[in-house]
């Protein structure tokens, strides 16, 4: 390994050349480039910060470091000039409530675009909380937001196919008007479609179903589906190597993994993952244990999953994606109890359990912070109403839960969720599959608009000074 001195700011920093070649464009082009530095063993840097330099370090050494707002700006700068897409998706990984309007200025400061969109999103969620912030901003930002639509609560039904078709009211998928208090139909599912013990996952505004099963002998559907929100139509792609049902699916960068399930009533350990790129699927690395539905979540852009084991035990690994390892995370050993349903939201995992002696209208929530590595018990007893805590999802700082009378909304953060509004229930039988979807708009959505910030954000790209 070729050790290379880097100077910013006055601070020398000793690094790997290899390292800074892997992960940083502007770096790999220095030295390719034929000039004198790309052949000395140090390298001033004029432009850039210390402190954002030395973050970047981190990211690519494989480190997750949580930031402070001006950690971000600096963090930022030096992404953007040094095109680090590593740096740029660990920043994607952070906005929250707290951060993502420093995220979106600094963002279109410097020209990133990516952490730019992944930030006006996260604000068009939760516009209305910081509704007193965002007439701060400069017009062209707020008229960006204006021009975004907001992430809508979808809901659909337990479905599955009959032998011959007919109208069945649980095959909607319904979203819900958030103003008017009403579910609205987004229309049905594809007729030979189960959402029966399916997986469902979102991944880039689209819907997939894998697997599922129909009626109660349990039959394997052998075809995917995909809504494409945008487009409002559906499409089918190809169904994993090992037919399932009660399969967990979880989209994420680009993929889809296919966790656990069922085949004839044997539960699996095997892991699949589909690109929607080359539109193939692959085996992955086996859970440690055959699981049928297991709970699985995101957050900070890792993907997580609940086992349990004998002697009231439940395990979190974490799917680490790029190695294609399952490293465990954390255990925590509850009697007569299991994880049921799991959520993320910024580092931390909440995890549902049933109350004491199965209790599953009484449902504990178990917190776990992956910073701190510890648990918590949340206080108090949470209801869980023909299941609705096992349907969670959250949006901005806002958990959705959902029953036939109530759709619930709770107020989360690190000591409780705190119920905070009610909305009309969802009207249909059988277990449930939640998400979020963005709507097109009715009216155009004003194209000049969104051309000037993406010209704005292409011409800021420039290169710091040697």
């Amino acid at each position: 390994m070729t050790k290379l001195l880097v100077t910013v700011e006055g601070t020398v920093f000793e690094t790997e050349k290899d390292l800074l070649v892997a992960h940083s464009e502007y770096f790999r082009a220095l030295f390719d480039s034929g000039m004198r530095e790309s052949t000395q063993n140090e390298i001033h840097l004029k432009s850039l910060g210390a402190l954002g330099f030395l973050i970047t370090l981190r990211v690519m050494e494989g480190k997750r470091p949580l930031l402070t707002l001006d950690e971000i700006v600096q963090a930022v700068e030096c992404a953007a000039f040094l095109q680090v897409v590593l740096l740029t998706k660990h920043l994607v990984n952070l906005i929250d409530s707290d951060n993502c309007l420093e995220m979106y200025q600094a963002a279109y400061t410097y020209g990133l675009i990516d952490l730019f969109q992944n930030a006006a999103l996260f604000i068009r969620d939760i516009y209305e909380s910081l509704e007193d912030n965002l007439r701060y901003l400069p017009t062209v930002l707020q008229e960006y937001l204006d021009s975004l639509m907001p992430s809508r609560f979808v809901a659909v039904g337990s479905h599955t196919p009959t032998i011959e078709y007919f109208e069945d009211f649980s095959r909607t998928m319904s979203y819900l008007d958030e103003q008017e208090n009403q579910w609205e139909s987004l229309g049905c599912i594809p007729e030979e479609a189960s959402t029966f013990l399916a997986g469902v996952a979102t991944l880039d505004n689209k819907v997939y179903i894998v697997g599922g099963a129909r009626g109660a002998n349990k039959k394997v559907v052998e075809r995917s589906f995909c809504f494409d929100a945008e487009s409002q139509t559906w499409s089918d792609f190809a169904c994993p190597h090992q037919l399932r049902y009660e399969v967990t699916l979880v989209g994420h960068e680009g993929h889809l993994y296919a966790i656990g399930g069922e085949y004839e009533r044997a539960p699996l350990a095997s892991v699949e993952k589909y690109s929607l790129s080359s539109q193939t699927w692959n085996f992955g690395k086996e859970l440690p244990q055959p699981m049928a539905g297991p709970p699985a979540t995101k957050t900070m852009g890792r993907i997580f999953v609940c086992l349990w084991k004998p002697q009231d035990t439940t395990i979190i690994y974490e799917y680490e994606t790029m190695k294609d390892e399952l490293i465990s995370v954390a255990s925590l050993k509850r009697m007569q109890s299991y994880g049921h349903c799991m959520v993320g939201h910024r580092d931390n995992l909440y995890i549902m359990r049933n109350g004491p002696s199965d209790d599953f209208l009484r449902c504990s929530i178990e917190n776990f912070n992956l910073t701190t590595q510890q648990w918590r018990t949340l206080s108090g007893q949470y209801v869980n109403s023909k299941g609705a805590l096992f349907t969670a999802v959250i949006r901005g700082d806002t958990v959705f839960t959902l029953n036939r009378v109530i759709t619930l909304l709770y107020k989360v953060d690190n000591s409780n969720w705190k119920p905070i509004k009610e909305k009309a229930g969802f009207n249909k039988g059988g277990n449930v599959h939640t998400f979020f979807l963005r709507l097109p708009k009715k009216t155009d959505i004003t194209v000049n608009k969104v051309n000037k910030i993406q010209y704005h954000c292409n011409s800021k790209t420039a290169e710091p000074s040697l």
